[in-house]
């Protein structure tokens, strides 16, 4: 081994807590997973001790899961007997508690406390924490926004997985205070996603508002912004994210900085803490991403008071 490859390999180990150290060298951890997880949250994981491949075995139910499949395969997972089970929204944090009253569940969804999924934010009881990301009050603020960037349009879709749409007294109260209707759409899968971006033509939508969905926004993520974009609809989505990968605006936090937010949890939990020690979070920044490109493509012109207020422009 050279000689500073030795020293970094020396110095690395140094910068990690000593208990952390021993106990990672002790035992290898299991995390078991239901639903689509970004790259970054094996990386928070990675820098806090943790390596996918090394001491940490991953058991993942992500790609191509459908919602009725959870309590299903939240039973699989729980069978397996994991340290910590990581779940990606409402729906899959409800299946995995159905599974399990003992794993420690670290959950992505809009409203743990709201949902009933956790008692309290500061300490919460049972199994459940995680990152409560307030999606739905979001959906609100992104139709002012849309508004905002387009106030010629009278006609503006909400795209939602399910019926009854989640919010949609709020969304229909804030569309009547801008002077706009709304139009309710609800999709969850390939087929309808189609049908429904079609329909949006036929009844004359000028633009659509993304509804918070963990399946709309992961598994149908391009799918849904290539049709909208074959249709010439501007669309605002939930992450800044979606806006740099081609979609016109994105506003609410970033996915790699909630999931890493949730990361740091899973290996609190790894490291011994218990759930009611680990309190519930919330997005520490929200962005908006307007991406010029997409606008000049679909011949919108954002006001200059919107790009004002923007964190990032795509240009």
């Amino acid at each position: 081994m050279k000689r500073r490859e030795f020293i970094t390999l020396i110095g690395g180990a140094a910068a990690w807590p000593f208990e952390a150290r021993a106990q990672q060298a002790a035992r290898r951890y299991r995390v078991a997973i239901l639903g689509p997880l970004p790259a970054s949250f094996f990386d928070e994981l990675g820098r806090a001790g943790f390596a996918k491949g090394g001491n940490l075995d991953i058991d993942s139910r992500a790609d191509g899961v459908a919602a009725a499949s959870y309590p299903t395969l939240a039973v699989e997972l729980a069978q397996a007997n994991p340290d910590v089970l990581m779940v990606v929204g409402t729906e899959a944090a409800r299946a995995a508690q159905q599974a399990t009253q003992r794993i420690p569940i670290v959950a992505i969804a809009d409203d743990l406390l709201g949902s009933k999924l956790v008692a309290s934010m500061p300490r919460p009881e049972g199994n459940t924490t995680g990152v409560a990301i307030f999606a739905f009050q979001l959906d609100a603020k992104r139709l002012e926004l849309l508004h905002q960037a387009l106030p010629a349009a009278r006609r503006i879709a909400v795209l939602a997985d399910r019926e009854p749409i989640p919010n949609m007294s709020a969304l229909e109260s804030a569309a009547k205070s801008f002077g706009v209707e709304i139009v309710p759409f609800a999709a969850r899968s390939e087929e309808n996603i189609i049908r429904a971006i079609d329909a949006m033509t036929s009844a004359r939508v000028e633009a659509v508002n993304l509804l918070a969905s963990p399946i709309l926004s992961s598994k149908f993520q391009s799918l849904i912004r290539d049709r909208l974009a074959l249709r010439r609809l501007p669309a605002i989505y939930q992450w800044p994210e979606q806006a740099e990968d081609g979609g016109l605006i994105g506003y609410g936090p970033r996915i790699s900085a909630v999931f890493d937010q949730c990361a740091r949890q899973v290996a609190k939990l790894l490291r011994g803490a218990k759930v009611a020690d680990v309190p519930v979070e919330q997005p520490t920044k929200l962005e908006l991403v307007v991406n010029l490109k997409t606008a000049k493509t679909l011949g919108v012109d954002i006001p200059p008071t919107l790009l004002s207020r923007a964190d990032t422009t795509i240009e």
